[in-house]
């Protein structure tokens, strides 16, 4: 085998993320502001991915980390794909692991010692480990139909938990949020692009999931990207959600002492969601505003409601350097 016959590929991307939030303000009641009220997270990562294009094969490997005020996270990958003989349809295995260390940062009235403490408070840590492995395959069907189906196995282990969330009981004494400390999901997905002529494609994702903490999950997703220009295109979406609560959950000031693990966190109850929007791409030629090193520009804005009371607008960018 020749070394021309092999395309090796390497991508470096860096995320940053900045938020704030009057929910996360609330582990120091007593404070104007605490340090948990904003935070900023980078997400680096470096892949490398070599294809053989005589007999099909493709094999990678990635490493990337995340870093914020109270989480610390080293993630790698490998993963190896396998062309069928006709190169219309291909198989792929995934195996990553996330080895993260996550800050204890419990409610300030919780803490030894009667809590307090500024912002420049010690606190302690503990390990919180991921372990997945994913299979997929994908078939074009004909010129316009393409199909994929995805399973997946996660097992995760360490503080699952939420340190800093309180959990009120019905005797009114306030406690530190209880869950197991092992995890195992399985989610199953299928995947289906239509294109509709040359200038539309209909894009849809169901995905089944479970865990043994006992939520069922069920995710529809659209998306329908339409093509304005060679360079400009539009693309409207919808994505369902519906799940099942948790064996653990209930609500405020209803667990008891005789709950081994407890949670009130209205993210692991029953609940339904709808998240619609839409999102513009640009890629000229030139690159865009004339900055040839920027060849994509990509705007998202969408609205999320839940029925448990949620709401919220999502804008994204997404920027694409050559």
């Amino acid at each position: 085998m020749g070394q021309k016959d092999r395309k090796h590929s390497f991508d470096l991307e860096v995320g940053l993320d900045h938020y704030t939030s009057a929910s996360s303000d609330q582990v120091d009641l007593k404070a104007n502001s605490s340090a948990s009220h904003a935070d900023t997270r980078i997400f680096p990562s470096v892949s490398w991915s070599m294809e053989n294009e005589k007999n099909g094969t493709t094999i990678g490997a990635g490493l990337s980390t995340s870093t914020e005020f109270d989480y610390q996270s080293f993630g790698g990958n490998i993963n190896f794909s396998k062309k069928t003989n006709n190169r219309n349809g291909e198989f792929t295995a995934k195996a990553q692991a996330y080895i993260d260390k996550v800050s204890l940062i419990y409610p300030t009235e919780l803490r030894s010692g009667g809590g307090g403490g500024g912002d420049d408070e010690h606190y302690g840590s503990t390990a919180r480990n991921s372990f997945s492995g994913s299979l997929s395959y994908s078939q074009i069907i004909n010129q316009r139909l393409q199909l994929m189906f995805i399973a997946d196995l996660i097992s995760q282990k360490g503080l699952l938990s939420l340190p800093f969330y309180r959990v009120y009981f019905n005797d009114n004494s306030v406690h530190k949020e209880n869950l197991p400390d092992t995890r195992m999901k399985i989610p199953l997905g299928f995947r289906a692009n239509y294109f509709i002529g040359d200038k539309v494609i209909l894009r849809s994702f169901y995905r089944y999931y479970h865990d043994d903490w006992g939520l069922t999950a069920h995710t529809l997703e659209l998306e329908t990207p339409v093509k304005v220009t060679p360079f400009f295109s539009i693309t409207p979406f919808y994505r369902y959600y519906k799940q099942t609560a948790v064996d653990y959950f209930a609500p405020y000031k209803s667990h008891t002492s005789a709950d081994q693990y407890y949670t009130s966190n209205y993210d692991l109850s029953a609940f339904n969601s709808n998240f619609y929007g839409a999102g513009i791409r640009l890629t000229p030629p030139k690159g865009v505003f004339g900055i040839q090193r920027l060849s994509m520009l990509e705007l998202r804005y969408g609205h999320y409601t839940r029925t448990n009371g949620l709401k919220s607008d999502i804008v994204s960018m997404n920027l694409k350097f050559k």
